[in-house]
Parts: structure tokens; sequence; C-alpha cells
């Protein structure tokens, strides 16, 4: 680049004439007044402004909005995923939704624990490259687990009219009546105690398939297994649970996990040992405490 030296002073000894110019010393007390002209050292041309956006990045009501590369996991894969690091947590779950189709009511999003919505992606520590873990099932996979036939909805509403026993109504029956499972695990009437270390096993679901249930508190999950496939369920997808000791067998319950916004969409498990009934519950419903 070529600079053009200013010369003021060649300037007036040129204009000196009798038309009425500037004295030499007028134009260099109009030097000393004018910041636009500088430091004579160095041609004001020579000075090049760096772009706002070389010296920092956009800024707006004094918040940093950086945009960084992070990875997200999801059943086992990698997403590469832009965000903006003034994203809140609520914000970056509505972006999720729309590239993984997991409903953002329905994800639990891990980094150095689970992240709350009251953080933004700054002030939760999360920087370039950093591996976020997101925990949620589609709406399709969850409704998948409690397929509900139509006779089974009329069946349920009839049942909820006129307020039968779940162990009389026709729809459970047809479960029960083949008796209690050879390997189901012990039932304890009138005794609550902890979940045990190890799943809950040898109940039986609406089909009359075997079923199991892992607790997976650390990441917020339900496990539900049947011998087809085991479907990881997060704690928040579950809208309810209910129970009923079965008539005959106090030390059992039927219980309904509610997995829809209706009635007819309960998960129903049979057999389940009643000391382990409102740990259940308290599991799924949130009363635990995650460290």
């Amino acid at each position: 680049m070529e600079c053009i030296e200013s010369g003021s002073e060649h300037v007036v000894e040129q204009t000196g004439s009798e038309n009425g110019t500037k004295e030499k010393s007028d134009i260099e007390n109009d030097k000393s007044t004018d910041n636009s002209i500088g430091d004579r050292s160095q041609p004001a041309a020579c000075k090049i402004a760096k772009s706002s956006a070389e010296i920092a990045p956009e800024q707006s009501n004094g918040i940093t909005h950086e945009t960084i590369e992070v990875k997200v996991i999801y059943n086992k894969k990698k997403y590469d995923v832009s965000v903006t690091t003034s994203s809140t947590i609520p914000e970056f779950k509505k972006q999720l939704q729309g590239l993984l189709g997991v409903p953002d009511s329905m994800q639990k999003l891990m980094f150095k624990g689970l992240l709350q919505d009251n953080q933004t992606i700054s002030s939760s520590g999360i920087v370039k490259g950093s591996k976020i873990m997101l925990v949620g099932s589609t709406l399709n996979d969850v409704l998948a687990v409690s397929s509900v036939s139509k006779q089974d909805v009329a069946e349920m509403e009839k049942a909820t009219t006129v307020k039968e026993p779940l162990c009389k109504q026709k729809i459970h029956r047809k479960v029960l009546d083949k008796g209690i499972p050879e390997d189901v695990m012990p039932g304890i009437k009138n005794l609550k105690e902890s979940l045990p270390p190890v799943p809950l096993s040898g109940m039986l679901n609406k089909h009359g398939g075997k079923v199991r249930l892992t607790f997976k508190l650390e990441n917020d999950q339900l496990w539900l297994s049947t011998k087809e496939r085991t479907e990881k369920l997060p704690m928040g997808s579950i809208k309810g649970v209910v129970s009923e000791p079965i008539e005959g067998h106090d030390e059992y319950h039927i219980m309904g996990l509610q997995l829809g916004p209706t009635e007819a969409s309960r998960y129903w498990i049979y057999w389940v040992p009643a000391q382990y009934v409102e740990a259940v519950k308290d599991a799924i419903l949130g009363k635990w405490q995650f460290f």
C-alpha cells in the first residue's frame, strides 16, 4: 500500500497571494485544534481500523453472543451442533427438538451433572468441543410402548364409569387369571422398602409377557424391558403412577404408568411386590435427589 504525504506547509507557500490566503501561523493554529489530523509523524492514510468482528464477538446489551460447536450424544450417536453461548438451556432444548425430534419437555441434558433450566450455555461451563449427553425419547417411542387397542380403551372407559377395583376389571382379569408367575420376586404386604439393588423382575405386562423394571437414577431414567425390547423412559415422560392391591394376593399390586395424556395410554404391570410400590412412585415422580 502506498501512503501519500500531506504537505500543508507547501499549500501555504503556493496560496499566499493578494486573494487573502491564510498565513502559515494560522494554518498551524488550525492543526492544533483539528483532532482529525492527528500526529503528522505518520501519514493518516496508513491507519487501518479493524472491523468489530475482528476485535470481539458480537455483543448486545453487554452480553457476548459467541457461536461455538459442541457435540451432543444421543442414542450412542454424536451430533455436531452450533449454539450461541448466551442461549439458555430451555432455548437449547428447543433447538435440539428441531434437530433430533425429542420434545423439549422430555429432554434431560447432562454435562458435569444435570443441566438446569435457569442456566445458560456459558454459565454451565460448556465451551467449544464440549460433549453433552441427551436423555429422552421421541413421542413415537413413548406411544409405541403403551400401544393400546380400541377394545382396551372401551373396556377401560367402562370400568372407570362403574369404579370397579382394578383386579376385577375384564381388561386385567385375563392376565391375573393366569396366576402368580413362578419367578416373580417375593411380595410383602404392609411394609415399605427402598428399591432393591437389582431390577424388579418376574412381573407381567397386559399381554402376559414378562416385564422388568430397572431404575437408572443417575440418568433420570426408567428402563422398561420385555423379551423383545428395552425402552429407556425419561422419568419426566411418565405423568403419573396408579396402583391397587390384587384381591386375594395383597402382597402384590397392579401398577399403571401414565405415558400419555389419557388413561388409555397407561402401561400396566402385574404382580408388583407391595413393599416396593411406594419406592417406585417416589423414584418416578421425583422424590429422590440427584447428587
